[in-house]
């Protein structure tokens, strides 16, 4: 079978860098390209306790594209092995079960939980991150039956679904009910991601609400926020028009589009705003809780310059970055990474995010069919990949890869 595979080594890495200023492309059109589209083995089942799924749609997301061009940070390569086929949003059907893995059936519509903790690596007594539910924080991403690798696509034992067929453990697959549909069963995993870090620092009613970014996952976390009827203000800082209407869409109270982050909160929060002699702006009062789905050093430190005294900041995605803590000091913030998924205590039982997100779409209080809005066969992903580097020139928002039914 055909599969989108990942590899680069150091050499490689260091000439990408070097000629990256000078052709445009370099990373997924060129020979010294990271991703290529290659000839494998179609994967077998690693355990009993593993199923086969024939992918029917992967969506593409900003990580891919990081990963494809080399921008992420270099601290989590141990938990990473080589090669790869990527792909993490998946979606199809179960055509394979091992004889131990109970609960599964060959023709279930399901989405997959990527996370590579101790259940899938079968490790046992679980580590302390995995038995207190926090399995995206998992001690042992290098040990167990596995190759090291935190996801299932950056495992190169195992790998992802920007391929005709793939294997889960398990405990990765979640059923889809008939009520959601194969476009939404292919964003129920952006979904998880925006519904974990909504409930990591449940905002409040009557908070002020930053989302820095409104692509996929900041146009989820405005719907999650609405979705559990919490009675807060929402604002929405993205330049871009399409996010913006989209922002609107989703049930954002305040957008804002012309740069001026500071003085806009000062009128949405009435907030008060200070100068200092040197560095940026600084507010007093502000909002409560801000997501910043872009991860930069500017994003980082103007949303902790904008929150108010004990407000949070959940960091959904990051680069290499210098922050300056003086705002954490002085306004005794508490900062939020959230990676992935979690098991919660929901009512007074424990779900894994992945059902709440299956349930919220079920009920249809979250639209997502409509977000994801080009789809490619896996002989275009160059295409697919332009396309997410210009969407707004494309009017894209969500793109995935579409397999062809048999």
């Amino acid at each position: 079978m055909q599969a989108l595979r990942f590899n680069v080594t150091i050499p490689q890495a260091l000439a990408l860098k070097a000629l990256q200023p000078f052709l445009k492309g370099i990373f997924y059109r060129s020979p010294f390209q990271t991703i290529k589209l290659t000839d494998v083995p179609e994967p077998t089942l690693p355990t009993p306790e593993w199923v086969k799924v024939k992918t029917k749609l992967c969506g593409f997301c900003g990580s891919d594209s990081n990963l494809i061009h080399l921008a992420d940070n270099p601290t989590s390569e141990p938990f990473t092995s080589l090669p790869v086929t990527l792909g993490h949003e998946v979606m199809g059907e179960v055509v394979e079960v091992g004889e131990n893995a109970d609960g599964v059936s060959v023709g279930d519509r399901v989405t997959i939980s990527p996370i590579l903790n101790c259940t899938a690596r079968e490790i046992d007594p679980v580590c302390p991150a995995c038995e207190t539910g926090r399995i995206s924080s998992c001690e042992n991403f290098a040990r167990g039956s596995l190759s090291p690798g935190i996801f299932n696509f950056l495992c190169t034992d195992v790998g992802g679904g920007f391929a005709p067929y793939c294997v889960a453990h398990k405990s990765q697959i979640f059923k889809l009910p008939d009520k959601v549909s194969d476009a939404e069963g292919a964003l129920i995993e952006p979904l998880a991601v925006a519904l974990q870090a909504v409930i990591d620092i449940l905002p409040e009613n009557n908070d002020d609400v930053l989302v820095i970014g409104n692509g996929v996952i900041g146009n989820l976390i405005v719907q999650c926020i609405r979705a559990l009827n919490i009675d807060c203000r929402i604002t929405v800082v993205d330049p871009s028009p399409l996010a913006g209407s989209r922002a609107r869409e989703a049930g954002a109270d305040h957008l804002i589009q012309d740069g001026d982050l500071f003085g806009q909160t000062v009128n949405i929060t009435g907030a008060r705003r200070y100068k200092p002699p040197v560095y940026d702006d600084i507010l007093m009062g502000g909002y409560n809780r801000v997501f910043d789905n872009v991860g930069t050093r500017k994003t980082v430190n103007t949303g902790m310059r904008c929150l108010a005294v004990g407000g949070k900041i959940n960091v959904l995605a990051f680069k290499d970055i210098k922050i300056d803590f003086s705002p954490m000091f002085l306004k005794s913030l508490a900062m939020q990474a959230s990676l992935a998924y979690k098991i919660n205590k929901i009512n007074d039982e424990t779900e894994h995010v992945f059902s709440t997100a299956i349930q919220l779409a079920a009920e249809k209080k979250i639209e997502l069919a409509s977000l994801l809005t080009h789809q490619f066969p896996i002989d275009e992903y160059q295409r697919m990949i332009e396309v997410n580097l210009n969407k707004g020139k494309h009017q894209a928002f969500k793109t995935a890869l579409v397999f062809p039914v048999d």
